[in-house]
């Protein structure tokens, strides 16, 4: 994985980004585990500093070289500037990190990344970190989650497609869209569309109209359109709904990813010409359902 090495081997992954409380290091845990019933060798790199109860052990963790306690109490720094001094810590001794991925090879990398939503907005370290794994021959695929509880608030899911969309332009890598905790939505309240309109974002004036039902929204109708209006030139941001304890649903989030990052067409999956065509389609494909006609 040395830098500019065209002979090394590829190495696949995921960077998992999202809001604080979205299920990031959850998803990386129960990812492994499925990826792992499937015969695939999986690390999880821990490169959140803040995450000081992991779950379950990581094969690298942040905390070998910066934790956020330390920073915020050497430099006098609060939560939020204490983490991006972490991530610029990061970026600078990124040699640490590529020696630490080199004892991985082999494995197919979750990294397990902060919650602070500018470090994926706006802020620059990061994004060159990611940049770096990529001149390392690593493919990468950003699984962005976002709590599906923000479907049940118009106002709340406009802010949640500007920030997914922010994020996709700013990070520059294969995304993937996620809502995560989709066995738990029920109990978020009733939807004012059905799921299939959050996660294939149809058309928004839908959810404008239902925003202006409410006194305080009508008086922002107008910022209201144009941001909605953003969102659709753009017409990037989807989602795929995810709930940890289905199989199908990791299923599906696993095609997405592998489609993403390329995975699904490498030579490290040793997989039959059907199962490139089920990760092409999104769906199992037989070619005895599709019989040949000479």
């Amino acid at each position: 994985m040395s830098e500019g090495s065209r002979g090394s081997s590829l190495a696949f992954g995921q960077v998992v980004i999202g809001p604080p409380g979205s299920g990031k290091t959850t998803y990386c845990h129960a990812m492994s585990a499925f990826l792992g019933q499937l015969g695939r060798s999986v690390a999880v790199v821990n490169l959140d500093p803040a995450n000081e109860a992991l779950p379950c052990p990581c094969a690298l963790d942040i905390a070998e070289l910066v934790t956020l306690p330390d920073v915020m109490a050497s430099l006098g720094l609060g939560p939020n500037g204490g983490l991006i001094y972490c991530m610029e810590y990061l970026e600078a001794n990124a040699d640490w990190l590529r020696d630490r991925l080199q004892q991985l090879r082999g494995h197919y990398i979750l990294f397990d990344c902060p919650g602070q939503v500018e470090l994926y907005t706006h802020h620059q370290a990061l994004k060159n970190v990611f940049a770096q794994l990529a001149k390392w021959n690593f493919r990468l695929a950003a699984v962005h989650l976002v709590d599906s509880h923000y479907c049940t608030d118009p106002g709340k899911f406009i802010s949640v497609l500007c920030t997914s969309l922010s994020t996709m332009l700013h990070v520059e890598l294969p995304h993937v869209n996620v809502l995560s905790k989709m066995d738990l939505i029920e109990q978020y309240g009733r939807l004012a569309f059905n799921l299939d309109y959050y996660t294939e974002v149809l058309d928004l004036s839908y959810l404008v109209d239902h925003l202006a039902s409410d006194p305080f929204f009508r008086n922002f109708r107008r910022l209201n359109e144009k941001l909605v209006e953003v969102i659709e030139d753009y017409s990037l941001v989807s989602f795929v709904p995810l709930n940890v304890q289905d199989k199908q649903s990791m299923r599906q989030v696993m095609q997405a990813v592998d489609k993403a990052n390329g995975y699904s067409f490498g030579d490290q999956e040793h997989q039959s010409l059907e199962a490139l065509m089920s990760a092409a389609v999104g769906a199992d494909f037989h070619f005895s359902s599709y019989p040949l006609w000479c």
